[in-house]
């Protein structure tokens, strides 16, 4: 279980994407907070809704052009009945413009810059396979420089730009082919899996040689700073449902591999210094749950077998907080996004390892970053609120940072409601941090129906970004609970700790802590209290309906119902063998959390939600609470989406379960608040 339109100037930036100043429209948009809201256009603000919920555009993978003017970067389109396409924009900080820069009907992402910047190459499903285009920076049209029956997962440019790296599987041979084809095509697993291999393409001839063995599995890439060696995530035992990947050195002659790390426990973000002589990963403290710390080898020491030396945790005793993304910068420090609390926060390293003041920009931001690029005079990100999409911002480090894209314009016509973050005492004496979304114009005369909503991971956290279930049931009247329990990032190490081996346990008292909290204070009505929430928030509801009867209803996203089978079925149990061990061996632990175990005491109506392609939580947990509960005549309902895995992609889909979950808490809370009002 695991655990992202408009505008009026000089010129309009229509949806096609026509090139518009930036620096025209680099005010940012006034946030609705809670009381009556009006919209730009001066009139009063809409509610809003499932369809306009889903309207929503996303930006990533922000990359510099090697001369610090131009950065490339990625916006996630609303859904569609195909899904969510991407497409590849680029901000031009020497005429200050933002432009769209690929527009095919399928979808484009992962740019990349040629060292000399005049050619921008990128990964695009547009034929049977994703593969590598290319296209020269001012635009025109693009061409696929790879070809085969694979996709290509990632890739990498060397530095002399003549060749690029990139991670494929081989491609399926011509009798492979005709055996699926004429159905002839049974499986033996691992046996006859394909896994991502190490290639190279000569950019001239476009010809691809493999440079490491077929029986590898390769993850992430980075080229070293010479060319001659590429720094690779691998595992030689790709079958394996461990944490068996380690950090190579490739020889881009031979192919020759030399282990330089092996982290204990997940890790990614494989980067190597500017100057070659270090690697940086994020890593797990000690062998898990999750990447938490940046990590950092040295790659030239002396005396140590291979030049390599132990891997040395630069922010565990300083920082102690969950690392979301980072950069070297050119004096050989770090740059990083952090978990803190709600809220992201940018950090800085020196090259020493010394943390350094983010200076002005902590205090003017007033947006969480998501993502980043450095350029020559500052930075280029993308800032987020929960009342705010996510828009591109340029900061100079002097004054405050300036909005260069209005992609989610169409947001400031509703009325969004700002949490409230704060803080209350658990049953143990632990401060427990959250945030409470109340109606607009609440008057606090009168207690409200209350939805508490639990976050996935369970080492995930709440963060201060749109939430648009909570934003849809706060628009209908009622209150809205998002607390960080025990387990959540963003509060330390420890404290992400503090449910191993225990969920259901001390983590659930925090939840009830929160509820009684709000009950006294009588913000939250006893008798029309609700629960929620998808992955580990599924679980938690599930878990709590076992526990108490005082939901009157509960709605379960991709839950777990028995943590054994769950164990059994999903893609990547090492997480959960972190927390519980092996069941073969201890099933205690997991069987004891399970809330199959105690489903005869389940009387609270439940709205099952699942995608029958998910591999993180599969269908068949949905379907053991589904059929436990029909077994003691509790008011339950399932509803199984085709083809979506664990994050729904599917217009029509993303719409209807927002509906059916605004109707079952209105149905069984008796209604919503604003829906009482008008009886």
């Amino acid at each position: 279980m695991r655990v992202v339109m408009k505008i009026r100037g000089v010129f309009l930036l229509l949806a096609g994407g026509v090139l518009y100043p930036a620096a025209m429209v680099g005010q940012t948009p006034q946030t609705q907070t809670g009381q009556t809201a009006v919209s730009q256009a001066g009139q009063t603000a809409k509610e809003l809704t499932p369809e306009g919920a889903v309207d929503l555009r996303f930006i990533s993978d922000l990359q510099a052009a090697p001369d610090g003017q131009r950065v490339a970067f990625v916006v996630t389109e609303p859904p569609t009945a195909d899904g969510r396409a991407t497409h590849i924009w680029i901000y031009d900080k020497r005429g200050n413009t933002v432009r769209q820069f690929t527009y095919s009907k399928k979808s484009e992402k992962e740019p990349r810059w040629s060292p000399d910047g005049t050619e921008l190459a990128f990964l695009s499903n547009r034929g049977e396979e994703q593969q590598i285009y290319l296209m020269h920076a001012g635009g025109g049209e693009s061409s696929a420089i790879t070809k085969g029956k694979r996709s290509i997962n990632a890739f990498e440019w060397a530095p002399d730009g003549k060749t690029i790296g990139f991670l494929a599987p081989e491609a399926k041979s011509e009798a492979e082919e005709k055996k699926e084809k004429d159905k002839d095509d049974a499986h033996v697993a691992d046996k006859e899996d394909k896994h991502a291999r190490l290639w190279l393409l000569d950019v001239k001839t476009l010809e691809a040689k493999a440079l490491t063995n077929a029986n590898w599995e390769l993850s992430e890439m980075a080229w070293m700073p010479d060319g001659k060696a590429l720094m690779v995530e691998a595992t030689d035992h790709p079958e394996s449902d461990q944490n068996t990947n380690r950090i190579f050195h490739v020889n881009a002659g031979n192919g020759a591999m030399r282990m330089v790390a092996a982290p204990r426990g997940p890790f990614g973000s494989v980067k190597v210094s500017p100057d070659g002589a270090a690697l940086s990963y994020v890593g797990a403290r000690e062998d898990g749950p999750s990447p938490h710390d940046l990590m950092l080898v040295e790659l030239r020491s002396e005396g140590v077998p291979n030049g390599a030396g132990a891997a040395k945790n630069l922010t565990a005793l300083t920082l102690d907080r969950a690392i979301f993304d980072y950069k070297w910068n050119k004096a050989g420090g770090q740059v990083m996004i952090v978990a803190d609390g709600f809220h992201t926060r940018f950090q800085a390293m020196d090259a020493h390892g010394a943390l350094t003041d983010a200076g002005s920009l902590e205090e003017t931001l007033g947006t969480n970053p998501a993502a980043f690029a450095l350029t020559g005079e500052g930075m280029i990100f993308v800032g987020q609120t929960a009342t705010e999409p996510q828009e591109l911002y340029a900061w100079d480090n002097h004054g405050k940072p300036v909005q260069l894209t209005h992609l989610n314009y169409a947001w400031t016509q509703y009325a969004l409601v700002k949490p409230e973050v704060y803080k209350y005492k658990s049953f143990d004496g632990l401060e427990i941090e959250a945030a409470l979304l109340k109606p607009a114009g609440y008057d606090g005369k009168a207690p409200l129906p209350m939805i508490t909503l639990i976050h996935g991971g369970p080492t995930g956290a709440w963060e201060d970004a749109i939430e648009t279930w909570g934003q849809l049931l706060v628009a209908r009247g009622y209150a809205v609970f998002y607390p960080n329990i025990r387990g959540s990032i963003g509060y330390g190490q420890k404290f992400v700790e503090m449910n191993r081996g225990d969920w259901g346990g001390k983590d659930f008292k925090d939840v009830m802590a929160g509820v009684d909290d709000l009950v006294a204070k009588g913000i939250a009505d006893a008798n029309r209290l609700g629960i929620g929430g998808w992955s580990y928030g599924g679980y938690m509801s599930e878990w709590a309906i076992t526990q108490t009867t005082r939901f009157k209803a509960a709605v379960s996203g991709a839950g777990l119902s028995n943590l054994i089978s769950e164990y059994g079925t999903e893609r990547g149990p090492s997480y959960d063998e972190w927390f519980y061990g092996l069941p073969y061996e201890k099933p205690d632990g997991f069987l004891n959390s399970s809330p199959f175990l105690y489903f005869k005491n389940v009387k609270t109506p439940t709205l099952i939600l699942q995608g029958d392609a998910d591999p993180v939580d599969p269908l068949g947990q949905s379907q053991e609470l589904y059929r436990g509960l029909k077994r003691y005549g509790v008011e339950v309902e399932m509803v199984v989406y085709p083809r979506e895995p664990h994050g729904f992609h599917e217009e029509k889909h993303l719409i209807d379960r927002l509906k059916r979950i605004l109707a079952w808490y209105d149905k069984y809370l008796g209604s919503s608040a604003k829906a009482a009002d008008k009886k």
